[in-house]
């Protein structure tokens, strides 16, 4: 058996900045550049990419289906917007408001914005997803509209 074949010793892939790839999900205000993904190395269970938020502006409401998905900030101050509906039952916008090395955990399913107030400063992020591709689901505002979950004793 060759190394090759073992399964055990396959190589590592180097994905450089300039081979990032807009060829990716979309939302108005953002721009999404792939890194890490099973289109360009093959992976099973993660995407990884970057994506742009341009001075003052905001991303489309959206989701990412059944994807868990890490964010890191590189540079800029992105918001996050979403509804909180852990108070009093009432569902109120709430933002959580970031810089370079904070990181943001957005569960499956949950509707979400990214806005960048800086009328000068693009901010950075680089975003990785538990699904091989990037799922992106455009919403007309942030209410959840699909089922909802229950538990059952």
């Amino acid at each position: 058996m060759s190394v090759s074949e073992d399964g055990f010793h396959r190589s590592l892939y180097q994905v450089k900045r300039t081979s990032l790839s807009g060829h990716t999900a979309q939302t108005d205000g953002m721009r999404r550049l792939e890194a890490v993904s099973g289109r360009t190395v093959g992976s099973e269970n993660l995407w990884m990419g970057q994506t742009h938020v341009a001075p003052a502006t905001a991303s489309a409401n959206h989701h990412h289906g059944r994807s868990e998905t890490g964010i890191y900030v590189v540079s800029g101050h992105p918001q996050f917007v979403f509804l909180d509906e852990t108070g009093d039952g009432e569902p109120r916008e709430t933002t959580l408001r970031t810089g370079p090395g904070d990181y943001i955990y957005v569960p499956p399913w949950v509707p979400h914005r990214e806005e960048n107030p800086d009328s000068e400063e693009e901010a950075v992020v680089v975003i990785a997803r538990t699904t091989q591709e990037a799922i992106v689901v455009n919403l007309p505002d942030l209410r959840w509209v699909g089922p909802v979950g229950t538990t059952s004793l």
